[in-house]
Order: structure tokens, then sequence, then C-alpha cells
């Protein structure tokens, strides 16, 4: 770190990078109050803020310590206490400032970062509609997606008007207030308050936050792969995945005992390689106008799944798995509802009652993670109803839920808590697998993130995505938000193949199931969802050619696994994601940083996936290097093809002198 004073104020460099940039004319922060109004329906949130007032620090005093510098910030020279108090220090080679003292009327901050109109900015958590950041802002919140993401499409106009959810560019599960910038440096801002990244400015980075942050932290590399390293040496690394989910394709169905071990048994005889069945409904059902929905009594239904015990053993001397479901909350139907409410488990309302959360059309309480006791029981929840029956894995839901008119025990505002709530969620899933033994046997998927997911989560997932071929909420929009998820330190993701969500007119079709196959063979996990409208909606196991296309692809994915095991290795060790973006690889690629929507599998394979209905043919960009086409073995130098893509041969390449020829090879043969 170096700070250079300057005659009306001061400069703060990392490595050679200025970062902040201070002057009583262009100060580096702005505070002021807000008074916020903040509105929750079914996850999605209308949040507005009206700014009382926003003042430029325009004076700044400095002085040297010890460990580096403090920084006194005022209003205007002569003022007799200062505004905000910071501190700027390197600890284990990283610049931390700190914010130490405020003033107690202060509720908003505007911090400025310097910035290039060149400049890229990639992270912020998973975001699925843009994966170079500038010239957009991004609200740091977590929340449902929404339904459609774009004000302009139909989809998202009906869902806006019906169902107050239709979701905009950057509403999304996993929010997170870090980024990287082409300069080379990371930015993580410690708050789990609202913020705000604005990156429309050609001179600034503007970050707001509705709190006083504890600190704002930079790092610097010399390539995109020590930074990313970097980054998650600070937060923390996933673990590596059990090496069953490599034998094969996940497959999500439900319906009860008999119907889905019939139908595993049908596809596995047509050469489906099943690693896992994933029955979201082992715990019982519900039906609502959205479609099919869940109990939420987290523990086996006999009637709807008899003998499923038993039958969990068996499937797992076959090599197969058996995975469910849970989230932090209980439906006041069940008796773990009643159990929470007698024993003070529950988050609670204004009159101090229990505070109920409407799902859409069926009411839960809330687990009270701030509270000891009942984080100890939701683990034995965990440990006993899941891994104690047999459960091998589960999609650990939800997380973004938090009200923040709700009251904690901990009596921190549940406004603060919300951001923080689905790594905490993570947590308790991580510390029940791990108090189980069962870490690096059991794996658990999540769609909500922030800070912290990265130790805790064992697996992203991109979340709702609407069967359709949309690009901000169809089969495209998993690619950015993969890539994003990477560049903010979870380098494993993989999504619902085939879709999600279908409403107001969407209907998934067995060309984008397929396509979505073909993508989902080149991720770390392969695992399909039936949709919250199965039977309206195709399926796989309806359609023979569709499974002789899914044991092709599932085959190529099964034949990579030393491959993808590696990969998800090196992400254990250093934090670098199995799907990179073009760059990570290929720096002096300028035309590489815009691209969303190709990406590298590991650093010998890049995929391009087709996102469009109908297409023969898709156009592809290749860095310079010497690429072979996985399927004909045509050869190619770098730049722009029309590459023929069939359905069963997407646009899949892989290096000339990668070391893994062989298996490329004999992944195309199969």
């Amino acid at each position: 770190m170096k700070l250079i004073k300057s005659a009306n104020g001061f400069s703060i460099e990392l490595d050679g990078r200025k970062i902040i940039s201070h002057s009583s004319n262009k100060p580096f922060i702005y505070m002021g109050y807000g008074e916020a109004n903040i509105d929750m329906y079914r996850g999605n949130f209308k949040i507005q803020d009206y700014v009382v007032q926003r003042s430029p620090l325009t004076y700044a005093q400095v002085s040297e310590n010890k460990d580096g510098y403090f920084i006194e910030l005022r209003k205007f020279k002569g003022q007799e206490e200062p505004e905000l108090k910071l501190e700027a220090k390197m600890e284990a080679g990283r610049l931390r400032i700190y914010f130490n003292e405020a003033n107690a009327e202060i509720n908003r901050l505007w911090i400025r970062i310097n910035a290039h109109e060149s400049e890229k900015i990639y992270g912020c958590g998973e975001q699925l509609s843009y994966f170079n950041l500038r010239g957009k802002n991004f609200p740091i919140w977590t929340s449902e997606p929404g339904v459609g993401r774009n004000k302009n499409t139909y989809t998202t106009w009906q869902a806006d008007v019906k169902d107050k959810a239709g979701g905009d560019y950057y509403t999304t599960n996993y929010p997170q207030p870090t980024f990287i910038s082409t300069k080379k440096y990371y930015c993580h801002l410690e708050s789990t308050a609202y913020l705000n990244f604005d990156f429309r400015n050609e001179d600034f980075h503007e970050l707001q936050v509705w709190d006083i942050p504890k600190y704002i932290q930079f790092e610097a590399g010399d390539t995109y792969l020590e930074l990313v390293e970097k980054l998650t040496g600070f937060f923390g690394r996933q673990p590596e995945l059990p090496d069953w989910v490599y034998n094969g394709f996940i497959l999500g169905i439900q319906g009860g005992t008999e119907f889905v071990i019939d139908t595993m048994d049908k596809m596995i005889e047509k050469g489906v390689p099943i690693a896992a069945l994933w029955c979201q409904d082992w715990q019982g059902l519900r039906i609502t106008s959205f479609g099919k929905r869940l109990m939420w009594n987290w523990k086996w239904d006999p009637e709807i799944y008899p003998q499923l015990d038993k039958k969990i053993l068996e499937l797992k001397e076959r090599g197969i798995r058996f995975m469910g479901y849970i989230n932090p909350y209980v439906a006041v139907e069940g008796d773990l509802y009643k159990t929470a409410a007698e024993k003070g488990y529950l988050a609670l309302n204004d009159k101090g009652e229990i505070y109920l959360v409407d799902f859409g059309e069926f009411y839960c309480g809330i687990v009270d993670f701030t509270k000891e006791e009942a984080v100890n029981w939701y683990k034995e929840v965990i440990k006993e109803n899941l891994i104690g029956f047999g459960l091998d894995g589960w999609m650990a839901d939800f997380g973004e839920y938090l009200p923040t008119d709700c009251h904690l025990s901990n009596g921190v505002s549940a406004e603060i808590m919300h951001n923080a709530w689905p790594a905490i969620w993570a947590k308790v899933n991580y510390d029940a697998i791990k108090e189980a033994g069962k870490l690096g046997e059991v794996v658990y998927f999540m769609r909500a993130g922030f800070t912290g997911n990265q130790k805790y989560c064992t697996l992203m997932w991109g979340g709702d995505q609407s069967v359709n071929w949309s690009l901000d909420d169809g089969l495209a929009s998993v690619i950015p938000g993969a890539l994003s998820l990477g560049m903010t330190g979870c380098g494993l993701h993989h999504s619902d193949i085939g879709g999600y969500t279908s409403l107001h007119g969407n209907i998934r079709s067995k060309e984008l199931f397929m396509r979505w196959v073909e993508m989902g063979a080149f991720t770390p996990v392969m695992r399909s969802h039936e949709g919250n409208r199965p039977s309206e909606n195709f399926q796989v196991y309806n359609d023979d050619e569709a499974i002789k296309h899914l044991t092709k692809m599932t085959k190529v994915y099964t034949t990579l696994k030393q491959y993808i095991k590696e990969l998800v290795k090196i992400n254990s060790e250093k934090g670098i994601p199995v799907q990179r973006p073009i760059f990570m690889h290929y720096e002096d690629d300028d035309f590489s940083y815009d691209i969303k929507y190709e990406y590298l599998l590991g650093r010998d394979m890049l995929i391009a996936p087709v996102y469009q209905e109908g297409k023969t043919t898709w156009d592809v960009y290749l860095p310079e290097d010497e690429w072979v086409h996985l399927w004909s073995g045509r050869e190619y130098k770098g730049g722009e093809h029309e590459i023929e893509v069939p359905i069963g041969e997407p646009a899949v390449f892989y290096r000339k002198n990668s070391k893994h020829v062989d298996l490329f090879k004999r992944a195309a043969a199969v």
C-alpha cells in the first residue's frame, strides 16, 4: 500500500494501482441518511428509499501510525468532530480500510473507487443477465430472481401483473458485494446490509451501503488465476464433490416409490447411466395454483413413498444414491412446526407471536438461526431425518426469504440479517454433515447465497430458470450465472436440466430439454428437474429419442470423469472454478472479455452451448490456439467460426496440445 498526500487530499495505491483518490472537490465518500420501505411478497422484494440527506465528506485529515494510516473525514475544514474515522492498513497482503467510528445519524454511505473507461467488472455473486457488469448498477440483495427477468418480455409482464414476481436484470438468489476488475484487483465490502454497486460512471465505481460497513478490502494479482486463488484464499473454498456424482445422471423425478424406481429401471435398460434419484417430494406433496409444491415437514412420507427406507438400501447396493429436499422453514401443518413453536425456535412478529411467511397458498415458520438451540435442533433434523434415513444429498432450498420486519433472538435488525441468511443456512447444512462424519460423501446444492457460501456450500445451482429460450431467464442465463459465481469464489455450479418455471404459456419442449442436456454434460454435475408443472411439460422418460440422446450425453460426461474430478480438486485447493471465462487463460484476447455465453471447462475444453431454438449451425468464437472439434476431429485456429450443431453434437472443442487428448477422443466416440 502507498498513501500519497496532496494539497487538498490523498490517494491510495495497491501494487501500483491507484484504487482511491480523494480531494475536496472530488471526495471518495459521501454520507447521508435514508428511510427505506421494503415490502416482500413471496420472496420478491419491492424496495424504495427516500434519501433525506447526502453530503460529501470533503475534508480529510491523514495521520500515519505503525500499521498504516488513520483518516478522519469531515464535511468541512474546522469541523470539531469528524463524521467518519477510517484506518487503512495492510493485513496478510490485503489492503483493508476499516470504518472505525461514524456519526450515529449516518445510515447511508456512498464509496467511490477509481475507475477507467476501458475497465471491465465481473462478479457480484450470480448475475444471470450480464457477465461484464460495466455500464449497469446492481442492487446487492438476495431474493427470488423473478419470472422472466426482463421488463420488455411478455412473460415478465404477466408475472408482474398477476404474481408480483417479474424480476429484472439484477434480481438474483445469490448477490455478493465483491467484484473483480480488469485492473487485476478484487474489491470486497464487508456488510450484510442492502447495497447497490454502480458501475455506470467512467471515472469511478460507486458502492452504496445502507449501514456503516465493517471494512472494504482490496487485493491485487498478476493474473486472473492468481487473483481468484487469492480471493478464495480469503473466503474459503468449496470441498470436493463425492465420487458417486460423476457416475451418471441424477434423475429428478417425483411420484412415489413404484413410479420413480420403475421409471429409473426403464431408463437404465435403455442405457442411461444413473448416479442418483432426486425425489424432492420424498417428504410429502401439496398442490397449489403454482403447481406441485412440497409439504415442508422434513421427514419421510411413507404414504407417497412406501418401503422407501428399504428401497434406499437396495438402490445403494446397485450403486445408485437417493437424494431429497429441505429448506429452513417449517409448514404449520407439520409436527416439526409444533416442536419448534413449543420450544421457541421460530422468529417472531411485532406482537411477539410467531411470524408466518406466505409461500404461496401455505404458511411457514422461520427457524431462528440466531438462536443456538434452534440451530442445534435443526442440525439434528438433518442428521436424523435425512442422513440417518439414508439420503446422500439434497436440495438445500431457499434462504433468501427472510422478511425484514421479523424479530430474531440476537436482536439484530432483520434488514441487516437478510443478506446473511443464505450463508448461515449453508453452514447449518455443512455442520450437520460434518458432525455426522459424512463430509465428502453427502452433497447438498443451494441457489441462495452471500458472503460465506464459498466455504460452506458443496454445490450451487442456477435457481428456477424458465422452461424456455429467453436470454435472461432460460437456458442461456445459466452460463453468465456460472461464470459470475466463479469470479465470486464459487467454482462448482450446475442447473436444473430443462429448467423449472412453467408459467404464463411457457411449456418445456423436447428440443429445449435436449439442448440443456448437452450443456449439462459439460458441467460438474448433471441433474434434471421435472419442473413446477410436470404433467404439462416434456419429460425425458416418456420419449425414446430423448432417452437415447440423454444416454449419449451422460456417457460423454462419465467418460470425462477423471478430467472433471481433476478440475473440482483444483477448485477445492486453489479456488479456480471448473467453468471459466475465456480470458482467464487468454488474457491478451481483448474480444474474449465480453463473451458471456461460452466458457472454458478447465484449461483444455471450450463449450459454446446452443441456446436458441431450431439451430443447425452455431457461431463460435475461439481464442488463438490450436483447437479440435470434439465430434468431427477437424482442427481450427482462433477466430469466429460457423459450426454444424445437430442435436447430440453441441459446439465443443478441446486443445490439440492437451495431455487429455486421448480421453477427449474416447468421449467423442461413445
